[in-house]
Order: C-alpha cells, then sequence, then structure tokens
C-alpha cells in the first residue's frame, strides 16, 4: 500500500463511506483537529510522567481515533445496504465519558481547592497539557457547529468536553507531581 494517493490533488478528500468532499469540510476540520489533539496527547504521554497517566493517555488516544472514525462516517454513510453499521468498532459512549468523569473526580481529590485561574506553564509538561486542552476545545467547538449542520452523535461532544476537564486537572495533577508552583492570575489593579 502506497502512503500517496494522488485522489487529494485536487483538493477533496473522501469521508468513510466513499463521499467526497473538499479539504476545508467542517467535517474534515472537526477530525482533523482531533487528530491533531491526538498528536499533542502523544506528546503528552512521551514526558517523564507516570505509567499510571502514559497508559490512560494511550486508552485516550484510541478513543480519539475512534471518535475520529465517527466524525469521518456521514449520517447517510453509517448503515450499509444490507442493515450492518459501516463503522463495526465500538463507538464512543456513557461509558467513555463516565471513565473520563472518574478520573477528573480521583484527581481533584487529591488537590488543593482552585481559588484563583491558572496561568498555563511551570513545566514542559503542564504546557502540554494545557496545549492540548485548547485543541480539545477547539475540536468541541467546530464538533458543536457540525452537529448543528448536520447532527452527529451526542457523545462525541460530551466527550470532547470531558477531555478537556481532564486534560486541565492533569495539568495540575503534574504540576503537583513535578513540584511545580501553579501560577495563579491575579489581575493588576489599574
Amino acid at each position: 500500500m502506497k502512503i500517496y494517493t494522488k485522489t487529494g490533488d485536487t483538493g477533496t478528500t473522501a469521508l468513510f463511506g466513499g463521499t467526497r468532499v473538499k479539504k476545508y469540510n467542517l467535517r474534515i476540520e472537526s477530525y482533523g483537529t482531533v487528530d491533531e489533539l491526538n498528536s499533542y496527547i502523544g506528546l503528552i504521554k512521551d514526558q517523564d510522567i507516570s505509567d499510571i497517566n502514559k497508559s490512560y493517555l494511550l486508552q485516550i488516544q484510541n478513543e480519539l481515533f475512534t471518535l475520529g472514525a465517527m466524525l469521518a462516517t456521514p449520517p447517510e454513510k453509517e448503515t450499509l445496504k444490507n442493515g450492518k453499521q459501516r463503522l463495526n468498532i465500538p463507538k464512543i459512549d456513557e461509558t467513555s465519558i463516565l471513565s473520563l468523569e472518574k478520573k477528573i473526580d480521583k484527581i481533584d481529590e487529591e488537590l488543593p481547592q482552585m481559588t484563583h485561574f491558572i496561568l498555563p506553564g511551570g513545566h514542559q509538561a503542564v504546557s502540554f497539557c494545557h496545549i492540548a486542552r485548547c485543541v480539545c476545545r477547539r475540536a468541541e467547538r467546530l464538533s458543536v457547529e457540525l452537529n448543528d449542520q448536520e447532527k452527529i452523535n451526542t457523545n462525541i461532544i460530551i466527550y470532547l468536553n470531558r477531555l478537556s476537564d481532564y486534560l486541565f486537572m492533569l495539568a495540575r495533577k503534574l504540576s503537583k507531581d513535578l513540584l511545580v508552583e501553579e501560577i495563579k492570575w491575579i489581575p493588576e489593579k489599574k
């Protein structure tokens, strides 16, 4: 299998199911941003962090591939003519969302209560979490817009929302683990 197909040379690409769309199509932007997010999560996973965190980040990366496949499948192409699902993989569902919520709650129990907004930074691993969080929020916004144009599985939006919360909490946890002081945002008075 060659890595290049030349089918995209005219500025189009194929969705799952064969429909060709422009490369700037909102569906492409949505799952392309999820792919970007997945790359940043790989960067976090490559940092000097606990094996438990690395393992969970790998799980998230797998879930993001699934989520991207769900976004790459237009609703009219989800089912084959014989009634079978075209995308024959486990979907992002309530279980995936609950897993994120449990991780968020567990981290929250270990951290001091937040009293201020926190500025990103303090350590490279923490900063990568914040970058991933911002990319996740962009993926969420694009998915919401896509859902306004053509319905998508609502678990996609919920999952991305929880994932951005998890990435924020992971940044706080890594600050604690790495003995990095969180930088509080305290607006200057004029």
